[in-house]
């Protein structure tokens, strides 16, 4: 098993920044990561995510949603064709925070045998977890609160 994870504070409230998380239809208004992406948040869900990794070839996956907690959790499960290959858990955390705002947490648990042989694109994935964390706090503040994006299921 391998692990990656990156933290941003965001100047908005955790409804706030789920409600962008969660409306992938604008994932290519402000994603520089996962440009495109349409799917089912909801547990069960299915999701079809292309994502850009800085540097390498674009790639298309299908993960299933495993945990939609408004303003708290999102949490897909995306896997190869064989079980037991390479899987990857990705999960955004938000936290309220006292002070107002919200902590994100990113993180992906990756588990499988070709985990020790792809450490090196693993470990370059932290570089667009951040640019991703990035463009969200940017995009948080640009987007008013009271103009948002539709609330998930909406899509």
């Amino acid at each position: 098993m391998r692990e990656i994870a990156t933290v941003v504070d965001i100047a908005a409230t955790p409804g706030h920044v789920w409600r962008i998380l969660t409306n992938l239809e604008r994932y290519g208004e402000w994603n520089p990561f996962i440009r495109e992406a349409s799917g089912t948040v909801s547990p069960g869900g299915r999701l079809r995510l292309r994502a850009f990794p800085a540097g390498r070839r674009p790639v298309t996956f299908r993960p299933k949603v495993t945990v939609a907690a408004p303003a708290e959790e999102l949490r897909w499960l995306g896997r190869t064709l064989l079980p037991g290959l390479f899987t990857g858990e990705h999960r955004f955390v938000l936290t309220d925070l006292d002070g107002g705002g919200t902590r994100v947490v990113q993180s992906e648990r990756f588990f499988g045998v070709l985990v020790p042989f792809l450490r090196r694109s693993i470990a370059a994935t932290a570089a667009d977890f951040e640019a991703l964390n990035q463009a969200l706090k940017k995009r948080a503040g640009t987007v008013p609160e009271r103009r948002a994006e539709p609330a998930a299921g909406s899509l």
